[in-house]
């Protein structure tokens, strides 16, 4: 137990510079929230739903994060800082990485479709701060997911999606190969790839414009030279 203890705070460490030693780490509400959640599922599995329920509304109350008992989560999951909303049926791997404000969300509840209404993180994955990852979907292992990026849709492996709604973008090698990236995204400069056609649309515009103005131009030197030519006749 304890060893398991030692190499989940070891894990932190791994993906946080900021804490100085184990004992720092087990001060993190993620850390909190999801030794209390390991309780309220136990809870849950027996079918005591009001004292897992209860279990976390404490855990919601200490940390900020709200994870619903019936969330089956894997080994090593780190939730950095709070507000973070993970729903009953969703299903998370091994070393997965969370940061503040995502949301794993659930379809309608009132549209009478029960089951799997929330996604499936697998292993390794990276979630930005302010993702929502909605609906029964799965973000295959080691994908990244962007800060404020609006996931509806299944994600590849390995793939790194930015925007909304969200859209796989090019990494650079030596960024992608490298274990872990903080927030999910390397901090130079990545673009939405709607951004990239918008820009790519305003540049042809912008070289129309510019062939148009000097085919007018053009027009306009021709017929001066047709009217002086008249004149001097």
């Amino acid at each position: 137990m304890f060893r398991d203890l030692g190499a989940y705070l070891d894990s932190i460490k791994a993906r946080d510079p900021a804490p100085r030693s184990r004992w720092e780490v087990l001060l993190y509400p993620g850390v909190l929230a999801l030794g209390l959640h390991r309780l309220a599922h136990w809870l849950f599995r027996g079918e005591l739903f009001f004292f897992a329920r209860l279990i976390n509304h404490l855990s919601r109350f200490l940390t900020a994060i709200d994870i619903h008992p019936g969330a089956k989560i894997g080994r090593h999951l780190f939730i950095d800082h709070g507000f973070t909303v993970i729903g009953e049926t969703a299903d998370i791997g091994d070393n997965v990485t969370i940061y503040q404000c995502v949301t794993l969300g659930g379809t309608n509840p009132a549209n009478g479709v029960g089951g799997k209404r929330h996604p499936t993180i697998e292993d390794d994955v990276i979630l930005g701060s302010g993702a929502q990852v909605l609906g029964p979907i799965t973000v295959g292992r080691r994908a990244r997911v962007g800060a404020n990026a609006v996931v509806t849709q299944n994600v590849p492996e390995g793939a790194t999606m930015v925007g909304v709604r969200a859209r796989p973008t090019l990494v650079e090698a030596k960024d992608y190969q490298k274990d872990f990236v903080p927030y999910g995204t390397p901090c130079s400069e990545i673009f939405d790839p709607a951004t990239q056609k918008l820009e790519i649309l305003q540049c042809e515009m912008e070289q129309m414009q510019k062939r148009l103005a000097a085919f007018a131009k053009e027009r306009n030197g021709g017929e001066e030279s047709e009217t002086k030519g008249r004149d001097s006749a």
